[in-house]
């Protein structure tokens, strides 16, 4: 990319309309139900309340600490400060130019600091050679012939057993871009009313190398032989290392900032980040190949971590990235600024199916420097992070047979392993645990948080390794345990969790109004300061999948619990973390669980 000589012509100020310039959705089945969906509830004071004091005492690290941060939450609901806040709050979600309360807090306060997720997919179809280029090439086909049916409004609503939910967020799948902001991001739709999914392109990166590729030609989807002629062509053509520049997408958004418009300044890098911006999607060659689990995970979450970075062949601001390793290991990598993970993740598992079905057949010296700096901060956070995942010997049939929630177990088998991690190292206070629960059963829902630590978790985790405990009750301790899970559960994916409502009574305060004492409460920020950070998600054609920890102290926890023959948990922490030995907690946490429920009734398991 040459040298700057004009004014960056990308904004540098987020439009205060930004979420509504992306186009309405054409009327087919994908949308139809939306029109008929709740809006989200603003729980009552009381019943947040208590469900807060709930959640507070096992994170108490004694009677009188727990005692106190209770008083302040009754205080705080019967007096006028309290009563206020939930006044305007209901207000505000009563307006009716507003669809949901949270959308505008959540985006900014929640999603618009940086999070990315990876899924690694399964083998190509066995009846496909197993190459590189056919793999990439099927990808192009299929997620272009799936985005056409989004773009026509003909895919099929995601829906759960209680009835449709809420499909807003896939306006941001295609055709979008996050936009690097001087205090917030926001994101960029390059879509068009009426577009009907018969054009657009994809960006292929390859070696650090920028491939504009046009799958639609007058409005007819390139033949699969095609797509590996052009994708062959870009193999051939690029035959040494370009520079880099996508390695500065990975770095710190204030700096991402800069060096965006720095590099916008010139026309041509200009024109470039358009196309990047406006593809559909990006297909990523990766030049280096892995296979095991970990090293997998690894990949596609970064890259390689060699000579060549693998983040050079990454543009981390857009929704959808495929990823193609030369050994036909495909994956992808989502950004989750406006969208969450299930909807990426049906999308891969609709464009696999899509495979798999019978029918388918020169830089300048400011730019240098800017690189290096982000490489070199990319190179000090992978090696900051440990990764490794754990497959158990056991999975969701053996567990549905016990009587269990596989979900429920596999919370438990967490709170078990990180309690004993925790012991080991002669600790005995228990930390937070989050797990998300989609709200998107409410129009423009998103999350809220599932508070994992409880009374009954916390008693089921003291006696699996209390000596004195019969296994009668424990089996007894640990149902209470699934109940108590699945009761916060139903109610966090109902919108009357803790953390949404406490973060609107938050937002709800006035410049300058005095902060109620239950905000500062040490106890209550404990018990939200996410040392496990746990999310479920299952399709059949994942592999490893997972995202980095969000607390420096912490794990991040990505598992599936939807696989007859194993439970899977893709565990993230800083070097500095005891990951190994998390790890092998779980290994054993999953064993004696399975033991407790196997073992003779006279029996006592340690």
């Amino acid at each position: 990319m040459s040298r700057p000589a004009a004014s960056s012509p990308f904004p540098t100020t987020r439009p205060t309309n930004w979420k509504h310039l992306a186009p309405p959705p054409r009327p087919g089945p994908t949308f139809a139900a939306q029109a008929a969906l709740p809006r989200l509830p603003v729980p009552a004071l009381a019943d947040t309340a208590k469900k807060l004091k709930e959640s507070l005492h096992p994170i108490a690290w004694s009677e009188q600490e727990y005692a106190e941060a209770a008083a302040k939450v009754d205080a705080f609901v019967s007096s006028e400060a309290g009563q206020e806040l939930q006044r305007r709050l209901e207000a505000r979600a009563a307006e009716p130019e507003r669809p949901h309360w949270l959308e505008e807090w959540w985006d900014d306060l929640g999603y618009m600091g940086y999070r990315d997720s990876v899924h690694g997919f399964k083998e190509h179809p066995s009846h496909f050679p197993k190459t590189p280029l056919h793999r990439a090439a099927s990808l192009v086909r299929a997620v272009m012939l799936f985005r056409e049916q989004y773009k026509l409004g003909q895919v099929p609503p995601e829906a759960t057993k209680e009835g449709p939910i809420c499909m807003d967020t896939w306006r941001w799948m295609f055709d979008c871009c996050r936009m690097p902001g001087p205090t917030h991001d926001w994101a960029v739709t390059h879509a068009k009313e009426g577009d009907d999914g018969r054009s657009g392109h994809v960006v292929v990166l390859h070696k650090g190398r920028v491939w504009k590729l046009e799958p639609w030609q007058n409005g007819s989807l390139l033949s699969l032989d095609e797509l590996q002629r052009q994708i062959q062509h870009i193999y051939d053509n690029t035959t040494k290392e370009y520079p880099g520049v996508g390695i500065l997408t990975a770095s710190n958004r204030d700096v991402w900032f800069k060096d965006f418009h720095a590099l916008a300044e010139d026309p041509l890098n200009a024109s470039i980040i358009s196309t990047i911006h406006s593809s559909a999607f990006i297909l990523c060659l990766d030049s280096e190949s892995t296979s095991s689990l970990d090293d997998v995970s690894r990949q596609l979450w970064h890259g390689a971590h060699g000579p060549q970075l693998g983040l050079r062949n990454r543009w981390m601001d857009k929704p959808c990235q495929f990823v193609v390793l030369p050994n036909g290991v495909a994956g992808f990598v989502g950004e989750h600024s406006v969208m969450d993970g299930t909807p990426t993740a049906t999308m891969c598992d609709r464009v696999l199916d899509i495979v798999a079905s019978p029918a388918f057949a020169s830089s300048s010296s400011e730019t240098k420097s800017a690189m290096t700096a982000a490489t070199d901060a990319a190179r000090t956070l992978i090696d900051s992070q440990s990764l490794a995942v754990v497959r158990t010997a056991y999975g969701k049939a053996l567990i549905k047979r016990l009587g269990a929630s596989p979900d429920g177990w596999s919370q438990m088998l967490i709170q078990l392993a990180y309690a004993r991690l925790l012991r080991a190292r002669g600790e005995q206070r228990q930390g937070a645990t989050y797990e998300a629960a989609a709200t998107r059963r409410f129009f423009k829902g998103r999350t809220e948080a599932i508070r994992i630590v409880s009374a009954q978790s916390d008693a089921w985790v003291r006696s699996m390794d209390d000596a004195g405990a019969a296994r009668e009750a424990r089996l007894a301790l640990f149902k209470d345990a699934l109940k108590k899970h699945g009761s916060d559960a139903r109610a966090a994916g109902s919108g009357l969790g803790v953390d949404r409502h406490i973060l609107g009574l938050k937002m709800s305060m006035k410049a300058g109004e005095p902060a109620p004492e239950v905000f500062a409460d040490s106890v209550i920020k404990r018990a939200a300061y996410w040392v496990l950070s746990t999310s479920a998600i299952y399709t059949k054609n994942f592999g490893p999948y997972g995202w980095g920890e969000v607390v420096p102290d912490g794990f991040g926890v990505a598992y599936t619990a939807g696989f007859d023959d194993f439970l899977q948990f893709t565990v993230t922490s800083r070097t500095e973390m005891p990951h190994a030995e998390f790890c092998a907690e779980l290994e054993r946490a999953a064993e004696d669980m399975r033991a407790m429920f196997e073992e003779p009734a006279t029996k006592s398991r340690l």
